[in-house]
């Protein structure tokens, strides 16, 4: 799908905003001037500008919105019923919009909007930023395919793309939405295993660092399950195997499996409207 025919409103460029730009114009499929984004923080404003010379960057939220056929709603979710209140007059018929608000579902949203839009629900995570993000998208009801190839290839941009049903956002939420904070979370505990065991911590930090890119990079690669490839590197009564063994009496796959739960439930928490 070609985005170079649409006019994008990136409506609060923040992390997720900016990583979708960045995409955008790192493969010229979209024309500088055929972009629009918006913050309120005039700090936050030239940080835009400076990174993105040649879009249009501003406040002004109603006029980003007024010629766009495509719009990223990337605002806080506590902020989504102000800012479509002030859009939503101004948006044309027939404009996708697409939604990074966590907790926020395609009903809701085209409720605040009062108008028969298509809407794609996004749940994008941090790795976009640097064009390894992991994205899921869901379709609202008035979508049509095209609307579905446009999201999926805005989020190609900047990594991978599953489509799914939009019951499922939250378990996506669960997995891979918070999942970059339990990998940081084990990033830095082997490099704290590695500086008990005498390494420097620059140098432990550093291998573990390599050693989880390395491993994720095998498993996508390879294609093979990731069982497969632990057993490859499970020799008989070798440290592996010591060290595996080890973390399956402590319970590290249950307390993984926990964890999605939680996250997941948290996330339908939030998207309640009683909360």
């Amino acid at each position: 799908m070609a985005l170079h025919t649409h006019r994008f409103a990136i409506i609060g460029a923040g992390s997720i905003g900016r990583a979708l730009i960045a995409g955008m114009l790192k493969g010229e499929d979209v024309p500088r001037e055929q972009i629009h984004a918006t913050r309120k923080s005039e700090n936050r404003l030239e940080e835009v500008r400076e990174a993105f010379p040649g879009i249009e960057v501003s406040a002004d939220n109603e006029r980003a919105v007024q010629d766009a056929s495509v719009i990223v709603l990337s605002v806080k979710p506590q902020q989504a019923a102000r800012v479509i209140e002030e859009i939503r007059q101004h948006v044309q018929s027939g404009t996708l919009i697409i939604s990074v608000l966590a907790g926020l579902t395609t009903h809701s949203i085209a409720q605040l909007f009062d108008q028969r839009l298509p809407i794609v629900r996004a749940m994008p995570n941090t790795p976009a930023m640097i064009d390894a993000g992991a994205t899921a998208i869901a379709l609202g009801p008035h979508c049509k395919a095209e609307h579905g190839a446009i999201a999926t290839a805005l989020f190609e941009a900047v990594g991978s793309v599953e489509e799914i049903e939009e019951y499922l956002m939250d378990a996506v939420t669960g997995l891979s939405g918070s999942g970059p904070a339990y990998v940081f979370m084990f990033i830095e505990a082997l490099t704290d295993a590695g500086v008990k065991q005498g390494l420097p911590r620059s140098i432990a930090a550093r291998l573990a660092t390599q050693t989880v890119y390395g491993a994720s990079k095998l498993v996508r690669d390879t294609g093979k399950h990731p069982a497969i490839l632990r057993d490859e590197v499970t020799t008989p009564g070798g440290t592996a195997i010591a060290a595996t063994s080890e973390l399956e009496s402590h319970g590290l796959r249950t307390m993984l499996i926990k964890a999605v739960a939680t996250a997941t439930e948290r996330s339908k928490q939030l998207s309640s409207p009683e909360e």
